[in-house]
């Protein structure tokens, strides 16, 4: 099985703040039910091994500190944040009611194929924003290319097809998108403005790089919209 992410580092100053030895980690880990001797937390600790993911959870619990910390990263990725809930594949397969095999193919792939029962369960059990839900089932993209579209053309038309990908209140999303596609539009019209005015090519490259900026935080800008509530 593949290890877990893991910081020798974050481990032993997860153990200094609670200035524990590793006799006192290794039975704390114990009384949670892994007996592991103190060498194995040196060797942790040392970067000379790597605990399995049960051992990390132990750790952790034993330490008082989140599986994040312990693996030194912000979860990004399936696997990374059923770590950092604490959750064995096969258990969180069960939680959210899909075929332990179909979700370790999932998790290994990157590649997500559960329903859209599943993947409400799935957020709900790890916790997760909606925008990092997209990001883990690979249709962040997906959604950037609509909210570009809908900028860029008839924004209503595009309202319920991104309620539904965000999961989003579509009276909220309506109201994010006009003001998106009023925002684009003051910067058409700024470059227009110069292009009628003759003004040098520096002016109008400004725009554009402006616009292009703008457009790649579009998915940022629409999320505080909605959270918002739209303007």
């Amino acid at each position: 099985m593949q290890t877990p992410p893991f910081s020798p580092s974050e481990a032993r100053a997860a153990r200094a703040r609670m200035g524990m030895t590793p006799e006192q980690v290794a039975s704390g880990m114990a009384q949670l039910g892994l007996a592991r001797p103190p060498e194995a937390v040196l060797a942790w600790e040392a970067g000379t091994a790597v605990p399995t993911e049960v051992e990390l959870f132990a750790l952790a619990d034993a330490l008082w500190c989140p599986v994040p910390t312990l693996m030194a990263l912000r979860p990004t990725t399936l696997r990374e944040f059923r770590l950092g809930r604490q959750f064995t594949a096969e258990r969180l397969a069960r939680r959210i009611g899909m075929d332990p095999r179909a979700y370790a193919r999932a998790e290994s792939s990157n590649q997500w194929t559960g329903t859209d029962r599943q993947t409400l369960a799935l957020a709900d059990a790890l916790g997760m924003r909606p925008e990092e839900v997209l990001d883990v089932i690979g249709r962040a993209a997906e959604l950037a290319s609509l909210l570009q579209q809908a900028v860029e053309g008839r924004w209503k038309a595009h309202t319920g097809q991104v309620a539904e990908l965000a999961r989003a209140d579509e009276r909220r999303v309506g109201r994010a998108l006009r003001t998106l596609h009023r925002e684009y539009g003051r910067f058409n019209e700024r470059y227009m403005g110069h292009l009628v005015a003759r003004s040098g090519d520096d002016r109008l490259r400004e725009v554009a790089t402006e616009r292009a900026a703008w457009l790649s935080a579009l998915p940022e800008r629409f999320r505080q919209l909605t959270e918002s509530g739209g303007d």
